[in-house]
């Protein structure tokens, strides 16, 4: 009987580990979580007045999330995400703290057109269904939710309470 247990429940787990990701909503608040959906590993850096640290998030579902934070020299965050350990071609979720409103937006100024991110698509979906959504669909390499020159007009703005969920693929 317990072999028979571990055996179904390995199974059920297996099965859920090969289906494509969602994050859920941990009941913290006031944070950005990013979702790999993609068929390998992705890199980030947290970059404000400083670049950061190289962070892996793993594939088939990988999270990682952080809570908001300030940049000391006054401006904002980058998030820059990558398909290589290299920052030559970037997606950016950026992102400014205003008291209680967030300012963001998601930049591929930096990223190819060929990247696996425009190949697979991604999107940011914020907890509070009053806020706008981002969504680029697989293959846009002109996607209008995201800017694509510098005098784009892509930022939105939400509570700095709500969790924004960057889903990648």
């Amino acid at each position: 009987m317990i072999f028979a247990n571990v055996f179904i429940t390995s199974i059920l787990a297996a099965a859920a580990a090969a289906l494509p990701h969602r994050a859920r909503d941990s009941g913290s608040s006031g944070n950005v979580q990013f979702v790999n959906n993609m068929g390998s590993d992705l890199y980030l850096w947290t970059t404000s007045s400083d670049p950061g640290s190289m962070k892996t998030l793993s594939s088939g579902g990988g999270t990682y999330s952080e809570e908001w934070q300030t940049n000391s020299n006054g401006g904002g965050i980058s998030i820059k995400l990558s398909t290589t350990q290299s920052e030559d071609s970037v997606l950016q979720f950026e992102y400014t703290v205003d008291s209680d409103t967030l300012y963001w937006d998601l930049s591929s100024i930096n990223l190819d057109s060929s990247s696996d991110f425009v190949k697979n698509g991604f999107s940011v979906t914020p907890s509070d269904s009053s806020c706008k959504s981002a969504t680029c669909a697989a293959g846009d390499s002109n996607c209008a939710d995201s800017y694509q020159h510098p005098d784009d007009v892509a930022t939105n703005s939400c509570s700095t309470s709500a969790q924004y969920i960057v889903t990648l693929g």
